[in-house]
């Protein structure tokens, strides 16, 4: 079971692995209403490290990104369910609408994003670069959306 870690905790957790020669990779998002999509996203994202760490949206965050009406589950909850998760070892809130920051104090060996960027258009682009991030595009489950949810029950 994964544990939910302050942006300082898991700076320290990366260092003490990478120095033990342990592998992490980093991911992001806001994870509102699970579904098949993510879990595949996560276990895909695990498979590529020792360690995952989830870089979940606060509630703050995924309201300046999709609107007053997200999220749905609150920060906390969405938390606690992606720590259940076998494929996600540490999940740690950020405030802003990008981790951008987070990822460059975390300096994972892998990040990785949707197959909807590129590195061209990666937000973090930069980031990865400077630090020598290796990142992975990973494809998503076609139709599996949270919007696709939202909407399905709002019919």
């Amino acid at each position: 079971m994964g544990q939910v870690v302050t942006q300082s905790e898991i700076v320290k957790i990366v260092r003490e692995g990478q120095k033990n020669g342990k592998t992490f990779v980093a991911t992001n998002g806001c994870f509102d209403i699970l579904h098949v999509g993510h879990v595949r996203y996560l276990q895909k994202t695990k498979s590529l490290a020792d360690f995952s760490v989830v870089m979940l949206n606060s509630d703050k965050s995924v309201k300046l990104i999709k609107g007053e009406s997200r999220p749905i589950n609150n920060e906390s909850d969405r938390a606690e369910i992606l720590t259940a998760l076998s494929c996600v070892d540490y999940v740690v809130l950020f405030e802003e609408k990008s981790p951008a920051s987070l990822l460059e104090n975390i300096k994972p060996d892998i990040y990785t994003k949707g197959a909807d960027y590129t590195l061209e258009t990666l937000p973090e682009r930069e980031i990865v670069i400077k630090n020598g991030i290796k990142v992975e595009f990973i494809d998503f489950v076609q139709g599996k959306s949270t919007t696709n949810i939202i909407n399905k029950i709002n019919k």
